[in-house]
């Protein structure tokens, strides 16, 4: 399989988020420091300002670090996930505007990666996600929280539609190109009930493949649509 990672995106965004984490912690210092200073109340407006700019910069910064600048990366999970497949597969990480785009010799995918832990399955009732268990710390400082893996699904289908109509393609071939990759392998993972594609990182080779097979694209748009791409240019 070929990987093009967008490097320079990788290092640029890895930086924003130390930077941020560094501007936070500095900030909420500050505040904290004229919280005890302050005795007469004059610095109140000052120091609350402080800390909720410094939390929310911190927020920020740990959002940046844990998809850009802590290994493994959730481009890192993914290859490591698909490494095995030969080379008529390719792996565009953070190069177009799906960041994770997988297209082979019979299908184009859009890879939605998740490692949250706990136990993760689709709530039939609410009509969405669940995550339970985890951890809560991670999840309140961390952004681990799940989110809504279905509407990430239908955004990402429509955004993959455009930018293939943006290239000057026929977007009909794409109908269902969204798969939910769950990458922790320690994660307990029910997918009955999933309305969505969805798997696993060590099954997701094999739901590949099925799917290929199940909904081939025509080779002749595959070609195309790869002559278009990026990185296969250089």
């Amino acid at each position: 399989m070929k990987i093009y990672t967008n490097e320079k995106l990788v290092k640029r965004n890895s930086r924003i988020g130390q930077i941020a984490s560094i501007l936070s912690l500095l900030i909420l210092a500050a505040g904290m420091f004229y919280s005890f200073k302050d005795t007469t109340g004059a610095y109140v407006s000052l120091t609350f300002g402080a800390l909720v700019v410094g939390f929310l910069l911190f927020q920020f910064g740990n959002y940046y670090l844990s998809r850009w600048g802590k290994s493994p990366r959730p481009d890192e999970l993914l290859s490591a996930a698909l490494k095995g497949l030969d080379n008529t597969y390719t792996i565009y990480h953070y190069s177009t505007p799906i960041f994770h785009l997988l297209v082979g010799q019979s299908g184009c995918f859009a890879l939605l990666p998740y490692n949250q832990a706990g136990k993760i399955f689709y709530d039939t009732q609410r009509k969405r996600w669940r995550q339970v268990g985890g951890n809560a710390f991670l999840k309140f400082f961390g952004n681990e929280g799940l989110g809504r893996p279905d509407l990430e699904a239908q955004y990402t289908q429509a955004d993959l539609a455009k930018y293939v109509q943006k290239l000057g393609l026929d977007p009909a071939p794409l109908t269902e190109n969204v798969i939910l990759v769950f990458t922790n392998a320690k994660t307990d993972v029910d997918l009955d009930n999933a309305p969505s594609l969805a798997t696993t990182g060590e099954k997701l080779k094999d739901y590949l493949r099925k799917k290929a097979k199940e909904n081939p694209i025509p080779a002749d748009w595959i070609d195309e649509f790869r002559s278009k791409l990026p990185q296969e240019n250089k």
